[in-house]
């Protein structure tokens, strides 16, 4: 025992530039993920103010209870997991074939300017790409009105209708993401042999079958990683951007858990709810997280754990 705990010292020693690189990253987590979770347990007490934390009266499930009991439950569910799904299901296989196909460019002015361009949206801002989308589909002024006026096209306020919300919310998701979340992809892809490459033009495959017999296979590992941590968040649907192209006219479709923690807790000042709404949240995510995981490795031998 002694003897394995003196070489773990002296490892340490020997490569302490490593362990000292470690300990920024270690220390957040603790700091900023771990200890607040203290917190988490005003959920289960009528949380008072000037009692604080470890003053308030427990209540047990009470603020659960009337989530659950609420009118708005099922809304704020069916909204949270329909745009979910949706952004997954736009959203997870356009990287993938933007990788593919730019890994097809192999050299040249084009191939570069394409990845500028995809890559470019991700460093907005989430104020000014709501600002762009809402601006684009303003009615009278926008540049998408003044396209449907032209061709003689009935013109509407898109942001006002609840049924197109969903959609407007994940292709301009997709838009500004694509070209960021394809670089792992590309990186997964820039490891494969270029002996099979060779092997596969000399038996005279084509580009397809190379994709298929060659690209595909290389990331799948990878891809499934990615599959899991997005299947691990479907609940997670992200506040800000929603929150900010939200308005009274589409509310219906808009509201998620995200918003109504954020209105419930923060303007409405009842922090117990809203953390019992966040707790509920995070555990289905966790659930998931850990039913995908488990079906990834019976299925294909990859998963996180």
């Amino acid at each position: 025992m002694r003897s394995g705990s003196t070489k773990t010292i002296t490892k340490m020693k020997h490569h302490w530039e490593l362990y000292l690189l470690v300990l920024l990253p270690v220390l957040y987590l603790i700091i900023f993920k771990y200890v607040p979770m203290v917190g988490v347990q005003i959920a289960f007490k009528d949380f008072n103010i000037i009692k604080g934390i470890w003053g308030s009266q427990w209540v047990g499930f009470k603020h659960f209870q009337l989530f659950f009991d609420s009118p708005n439950f099922w809304l704020l569910i069916k909204n949270t997991v329909t745009i979910s799904v949706y952004s997954l299901a736009a959203g997870f296989p356009i990287p993938i074939i933007l990788a593919l196909a730019l890994n097809e460019l192999r050299t040249g002015i084009f191939k570069k300017s394409v990845q500028m361009i995809t890559y470019a949206p991700h460093f907005i801002s989430t104020v000014v790409m709501v600002s762009i989308v809402m601006l684009m589909l303003s009615p009278h002024v926008g540049v998408v009105d003044r396209l449907f006026t032209f061709f003689n096209i009935p013109t509407t306020n898109f942001m006002g209708v609840p049924e197109f919300f969903k959609s407007i919310y994940v292709w301009s998701g997709v838009w500004q993401e694509m070209g960021y979340a394809s670089i792992i992809y590309i990186a997964a892809l820039a490891g494969v042999d270029p002996s099979l490459y060779e092997a596969a033009r000399i038996d005279g495959a084509s580009r397809w079958k190379k994709i298929i017999h060659i690209d595909l296979p290389s990331l799948l590992p990878i891809t499934i990683i990615m599959l899991i941590l997005s299947l691990g968040s479907i609940m997670g649907v992200g506040f800000e951007k929603i929150y900010l192209m939200q308005n009274a006219l589409n509310l219906s479709s808009s509201e998620v858990i995200s918003t109504y923690v954020y209105k419930v807790g923060l303007i409405g000042a009842n922090f117990s709810f809203s953390s019992a709404v966040g707790l509920f949240n995070s555990m289905i995510n966790l659930i998931l997280l850990l039913i995908v995981n488990f079906i990834a490795r019976r299925v294909s031998q990859t998963s996180l754990w």
